[in-house]
């Protein structure tokens, strides 16, 4: 079969090859793939700029859904021809105190697809059935590749965050996980909802504003003591979500958020912050790091993605099959879209 595969750790090395088909192992699936996103971090590895582990030879790609081929001899409640989307969670040690409470997102033992072993970038690929969700079998594959980092948005915003109704939010990162938190804010009755970039994300900030958020801003445009002094009773933004790749937007974080207000940060910044962290005192901020998701969490949003009221389609720009991913990657790298699937196995459902 046909795979994407990062074959060393510096820049660029990552060709199409072609491996054997995985073999089903007892608790294992092996998954048809019919689409899969690119992801940030996907991006990273192919520049060499990732910061952390990964174990090559592997297979990228961990947003991604597809149909059922075969199953292992101990795998219940799936059949093949099933379709599904799967969890990133690969492996988890199922007996550290993370694993026996539910949160197996921290296990520390945690290796994902893409990374820690191969994934989805491929015709086929093997999956834990532990990992596995049932989707509606007349599901549209682009929009549910979008599950993962849909997922990842509702972890930070409604399991860690929780806004509520007549919340005001800002932004700060509108890409996929940034534009997603923002359109789930809108859903859980936030307002206003602000989303902020740089002049890099010009396309991003005109796609969140398709999207229905109240505003979307330029970081360098903006005065931000001007627009924290326009929301409600001018104390600043009850949740601040830091959706950013850099370190320093946690500043424009601390100085937008309100008194005894919240700050969820769903981003990575490997840069060092410096800078005071006197304003969180001074306010009394929460302060939340989000990382990954939960059963739970994917269960809410396939309900809201099948439903449509979660309309993830609307940020996918580029749609095609792996011998394009060149052109995927690079268009989602340079921000002229906010979100790009390959199709390993031509048209999807």
């Amino acid at each position: 079969m046909r795979a994407l595969v990062q074959y060393g750790l510096r820049p660029g090395e990552v060709e199409l090859r072609d491996i054997p088909v995985p073999e089903v192992t007892e608790d294992s699936v092996l998954l048809k793939v019919d689409a899969v996103g690119i992801c940030g971090s996907d991006i990273h590895q192919v520049h060499g700029t990732q910061s952390w582990e990964v174990c090559v030879p592997v297979v990228l790609g961990h947003e991604f859904t597809g149909t059922i081929e075969r199953v292992g001899p101990n795998v219940v409640g799936f059949r093949p021809g099933q379709r599904v989307v799967s969890e990133t969670a690969a492996v988890i040690c199922g007996r550290c105190t993370p694993c026996r409470t539910g949160h197996y997102n921290l296990c520390p033992h945690r290796q994902g697809f893409g990374y820690g072993i191969d994934g989805a970038m491929a015709e086929y690929v093997r999956v834990p059935a532990r990992c596995l969700h049932a989707i509606p079998q007349d599901s549209d594959a682009v929009a549910m590749a979008l599950t993962e980092p849909a997922c990842v948005a509702y972890q930070a915003v409604v399991q860690s965050a929780r806004v509520r109704a007549g919340d005001s939010v800002l932004v700060l990162g509108p890409g996929q996980i940034g534009l997603l938190s923002a359109m789930l804010c809108k859903l859980q009755g936030a307002q206003p909802v602000v989303v902020m970039g740089t002049e890099r994300d010009e396309h991003r900030l005109r796609k969140a504003e398709e999207l229905g958020v109240d505003a979307a801003l330029r970081v360098d445009q903006a005065d931000l003591r001007e627009l924290a002094s326009g929301i409600g009773d001018g104390l600043g933004f009850h949740l601040v979500v830091d959706a950013s790749g850099a370190s320093a937007s946690f500043v424009t974080a601390m100085e937008a958020v309100r008194p005894l207000g919240e700050i969820v940060k769903v981003g990575w910044g490997p840069q060092p912050l410096a800078a005071s962290l006197d304003p969180l005192v001074r306010k009394a901020v929460t302060v939340r790091g989000s990382f990954s998701h939960t059963y739970e969490t994917w269960e809410q949003v396939i309900r809201l993605i099948a439903s449509g009221r979660l309309p993830t389609r609307q940020l996918v720009g580029f749609v095609g099959g792996l011998d394009s991913w060149r052109t995927g990657f690079d268009l989602m790298g340079s921000g002229q879209v906010v979100k790009s699937v390959l199709l390993p196995n031509g048209e999807a459902s």
